[in-house]
């Protein structure tokens, strides 16, 4: 618990104080000037981090609709950071943990799915230590701060 706090606030501090998401989330001053929404490194890695632990609670739920929505939103995410940091550290590290968890998640197989679960994790570090940024370690969710939300599939 203690390293989930710590990865919030250093996320808090990472992100551009002065960016917001939509006219929703954006500063009264940004939103005033007209501003375009240009998303920070530490915002998109915010979200990444929200869309990884609904595709665990997805997944090990077997509400597979929402995995492969969850799967869509980090591949969408991970777009981003490759265009804010270039080159092909991304891809490296997580491209062939994604397109296995699209397999398990299209097959509806919960061990493939844990399996590459843990791999998407373990690239997540990779691309972390190699961008220097091995303080900040993922890995599968232990709590449910999610409580507003209904995993398991419906009918």
């Amino acid at each position: 618990m203690r390293a989930f706090l710590a990865l919030c606030v250093v996320l808090v501090l990472l992100a551009p104080a002065a960016r917001g998401h939509d006219m929703h989330d954006m500063p009264a001053s940004a939103s005033a000037a007209g501003e375009p929404y240009e998303p920070g490194i530490g915002d998109i890695m915010a979200k990444q981090q929200e869309r990884h632990f609904k595709l665990w609670l997805a997944g090990r739920a077997g509400n597979w609709a929402l995995a492969d929505y969850e799967i869509d939103e980090l591949k969408n995410g991970f777009d981003d950071v490759n265009k804010l940091i270039g080159g092909d550290t991304v891809e490296k590290n997580i491209g062939a943990a994604i397109k296995a968890l699209e397999k398990a998640v299209e097959a509806k197989d919960r061990d493939a799915f844990t399996s590459n679960f843990d791999k998407l994790s373990a690239g997540c570090n990779g691309c972390h230590h190699a961008l220097d940024h091995a303080f900040i370690v993922i890995q599968r969710p232990g709590s449910l701060p999610f409580s507003n939300q209904v995993f398991a599939p419906q009918k």
